[in-house]
């Protein structure tokens, strides 16, 4: 009977799945207000069911009762602040509220499967995070002065970057030095840092008037990509890279930039493998040789590649259901690899929704960015999108084998205190930058209707006044 109810949870899971996938997109295809609020109302029912039954198999298989207690904390959590967010807000996006909760809920689900204390401590510390980033769309709105801190931004971000290389403070971890320690956490300042740099560029590309202000700016933002360089993280280097440059294209919308700036990259990693692919990068050579042929190397680098495309190919279309696959057998499941675990445990056609959500939250992001009518917002929106989708494909190409893996997470649902807390900003900073356009639209609008209203009462007032004249002639 278990083994039944199990069954039918794990497909009305699916099929939920995909209803969520698809109202992301029909909500952005319509304009209609009453469609989309109904649309929107109907994701959170969709987000809650899934949670839900797969929370509901999670405790049938294991049989522990702390699992029922947590699932009931995860749902009052996520109600508690979409009511109460909502309310503060109510010129908020709605639909990235929601993606930020389903996204955080998916986490939270595979998360227990593979190791319940990770999860409690994911939720405790996104918990934390949900209300301290609660007030950053209002100081988005109400401090106007953000726009003109370029240097503060620069100067703090590169600091705080270089902390890793202090003695006692900073650790190596799979090759790289970007960790440090505060106590008894682990943080990686990158995670922080990419946030100030999104501020940084959109505030300099504001003020860049000649091409020598774009040199200058692309000077500093070097000396970011400097710094992650040395430290060995180099996949935070190429999410940093792409943002710059297509957060320069789209400030000047001069496709030489674009061109030259994909050029120069190609061609900094081409001379990057030919001069230190055998000292510097040691570690990334490793994981290049992975990537060429992972069953080659299967009892040595090319271990954890090929069990993540074993955990995805036995998975099927539906999955092997909850705590009957291995993919707790993957190194780092729960972090770089926890897309392979739910190819696996959930289902390919699961995988692919989350992939669809993800896309559509980048597009999100976009449609904020292209509604802002001030340049800095609209920078900033950009290139958090950019962040965005870059990370999550570094992610969901390292453990399909499309690139080689780069140890970065996918954010809100792969472990990490840092990714997700970071992250959590992110949606709060495009949050801040959404309600400052509805404010705005909402007075353009007003101010258009009063100026139509004027324009009519002054149209009937002119052939009255001529109608009085005509009786007098």
């Amino acid at each position: 009977m278990v083994n039944l109810i199990c069954e039918a949870a794990k497909y009305l899971s699916l099929l939920f799945m995909i209803l969520y996938t698809v109202k992301c997109f029909v909500i952005m295809a319509s304009n209609n207000q009453d469609d989309n609020s109904s649309n929107l109302n109907k994701q959170i029912v969709y987000v809650f069911l899934i949670h839900f039954f797969n929370f509901l198999i999670l405790y049938l298989r294991l049989g522990q009762i702390k699992i029922l207690v947590f699932y009931g904390v995860q749902i009052f959590v996520a109600i508690f602040y979409m009511i109460v967010f909502h309310s503060i807000y109510k010129d908020s996006s709605r639909l990235l509220t929601n993606n930020m909760a389903f996204l955080l809920l998916i986490g939270y689900i595979i998360l227990t499967r593979l190791n319940f204390s990770l999860a409690m401590k994911q939720f405790l510390f996104a918990t934390i995070g949900l209300f301290i980033t609660s007030f950053i769309p209002l100081i988005i709105v109400k401090w106007k002065k953000l726009k003109d801190m370029g240097t503060v931004y620069g100067i703090v971000g590169i600091v705080f970057l270089m902390t890793v290389f202090v003695p006692g403070l900073g650790f190596s971890n799979y090759g790289s030095r970007n960790w440090i320690h505060i106590g008894s956490l682990s943080l990686q300042p990158m995670e922080f840092v990419k946030i100030l740099f999104v501020f940084f560029v959109a505030s300099m590309l504001v003020k860049a008037n000649t091409f020598k202000d774009l040199f200058v700016n692309a000077l500093i933002s070097a000396g970011f990509m400097g710094v992650l360089v040395i430290e060995k993280d180099l996949g935070a280097a190429v999410i940093f890279y792409i943002t710059y440059v297509f957060l320069v294209y789209v400030a000047t919308s001069r496709s030489v930039f674009l061109i030259g700036g994909i050029s120069l990259g190609v061609a900094a990693v081409g001379g990057a493998y030919m001069l230190f692919k055998d000292s510097l990068f040691a570690h990334v050579m490793v994981r290049v040789e992975a990537w060429r042929d992972p069953f080659a190397h299967i009892d040595t680098g090319g271990y954890q590649v090929s069990q993540s495309l074993f955990a995805i190919g036995t998975g099927g279309y539906a999955g092997s259901g909850l705590t009957l696959g291995k993919a707790s057998s993957i190194p780092v499941s729960e972090s770089d690899f926890i897309f392979s675990a739910i190819c696996e445990e959930m289902g390919v056609i699961f995988g692919l929704c989350l992939i669809l959500v993800i896309v559509s939250i980048f597009i999100s992001f976009v449609n904020v960015a292209m509604k802002c009518r001030r340049p800095f917002y609209k920078y900033v929106a950009f290139g958090f999108a950019t962040i965005y989708i870059i990370q999550s494909l570094l992610n969901l190409g390292g453990v399909t084998k499309f690139i080689p893996s780069t140890g970065v997470t996918l954010p809100l649902i792969s472990y990490g205190v840092s990714s997700v807390i970071s992250t959590l900003i992110i949606f709060a900073i495009v949050q801040g930058v959404s309600i400052i356009n509805n404010k705005e639209a909402a007075k353009y609008e007003k101010e258009k209707a009063r100026t139509s209203a004027l324009a009519a009462e002054r149209g009937g007032r002119i052939p009255a006044q001529r109608k009085r004249e005509g009786k007098k002639q």
